[in-house]
């Protein structure tokens, strides 16, 4: 049985930590004391960015807003980026992002870690010269969110080259979205091509969910290279057969990494370099750390890396953060074997997949729309009801 204060740290605002959040709104141990470190004063809910990028939403209706969130449940927020961790000492160093001055490190009894999905962009330049300085790079979406707009403006001057690099559930949304975008918003012209990194176009799909894709890139006039990309310039993307794609909007979408400064950080990691949890998303090597979403790996139940897989570890990561500083038993999470995959076609139009089933049509678009609006409103909701 401990006494006195005991520190938590949540490093990181991913789909998990908002719900961590809206619970410690509901209840908060008063022998608790947590600290949130991120480096925006929102979430911008992925599940909404390609229909943002399509004109289906504005940038304000895909955030949650953190800092009311964080004032509901007690919650101290301190806006910074961390640059490392040590185990051993269980301090987390950081770096300002806000106005605030950064602590030297910040101190914890427990840490939980849900920073989401990440691109380090020096291996993004050794694998690819030239992608940090020329490409529209998805992550941290934050950041491709405040950019998107300038595309627009430019599209609406003349007609662009658009290319987007990678062929998975992310690249694909978002390219149908931009097609849908500048064919209606902007002048007429512009040009679309998908270059897949020589993978299947959607390969992580069913067979038949993979057909439906082509046939809608195909309806769209969108050209598919299946072709890896080795490099950018200003105007153009070196491609792995040696020829050179004309294109005024690169945008990257490829899979993710683990966060460089997990190095040295003294926690077990996978081969990827996430960190490596069990069945309670703990630590296998401290304990009291836990860690959900992107940046973590089972060591147990490897499943895919995505917002659906996020969300659904917020309910069990919040029991356990209570149970471990309660010292009561853990709960194991169980991932589920098969999700709803639901991607937008951008206009208004969508695929549902589960497992080996799949269909699409508006109806599929306005149930993904009613889901993603409900997420983001759960939180807004447990914000304003302490407010109140």
């Amino acid at each position: 049985m401990h006494h006195g204060i005991r520190k938590l740290l949540l490093l990181g605002a991913g789909h998990a930590h908002v719900h961590v959040l809206a619970q410690l709104a509901q209840h908060r141990p008063a022998d608790l004391d947590v600290t949130l470190l991120t480096p925006f004063g929102y979430q911008t809910y992925s599940g909404m960015t390609p229909g943002f990028v399509a004109g289906h939403y504005t940038e304000a209706e895909c955030q949650i807003p953190l800092e009311p969130l964080a004032r509901a449940a007690g919650v101290r927020w301190v806006q910074g980026r961390c640059t490392g961790i040590d185990a051993t000492a269980r301090r987390v160093q950081w770096a300002a992002t806000g106005t605030a001055p950064a602590d030297a490190a910040l101190p914890y009894d427990l840490l939980s870690i849900d920073t989401g999905a990440v691109l380090d962009r020096r291996r993004l330049d050794a694998d690819m010269p030239g992608v940090s300085a020329h490409a529209l790079i998805v992550r941290p979406i934050e950041g491709f969110a405040k950019l998107w707009p300038q595309v627009l403006e430019m599209a609406r001057s003349r007609p662009l080259s658009a290319a987007v690099i990678g062929s998975g559930a992310a690249g694909l949304e978002l390219l149908f979205a931009a097609e849908h975008a500048l064919r209606t918003q902007c002048l007429p012209g512009s040009q679309f091509t998908l270059v897949t990194g020589g993978a299947d176009v959607a390969g992580n799909y069913p067979p038949g969910v993979q057909a439906r894709v082509l046939q809608q890139l195909k309806r769209r006039g969108i050209t598919v290279l299946r072709d890896s990309c080795t490099g950018m310039e200003a105007g153009a993307v070196q491609l792995g057969s040696g020829a050179t794609l004309a294109c005024d909007v690169p945008i990257l979408a490829i899979g993710t990494h683990a966060p460089p400064w997990l190095q040295g950080s003294g926690l077990a990691l996978a081969e990827t370099g996430h960190v490596l949890v069990n069945a309670h998303q703990q630590s296998t090597s401290h304990p009291e750390v836990f860690a959900a979403g992107d940046v973590a790996s089972r060591a147990d139940a490897p499943h895919p890396k995505s917002g659906v897989y996020a969300v659904r570890a917020g309910p069990p990561l919040a029991h356990n953060l209570m149970a471990a500083h309660h010292g009561k038993p853990l709960k194991p999470h169980h991932p589920p074997k098969h999700t709803l995959n639901l991607l937008s076609c951008g206009p208004g139009h969508a695929i549902a997949s589960y497992g080996p089933l799949h269909a699409q049509g508006a109806w599929a678009w306005r149930w993904k729309d009613r889901i993603d609006r409900g997420f983001v409103a759960k939180y807004l909701r447990a914000a304003s009801a302490q407010a109140g």
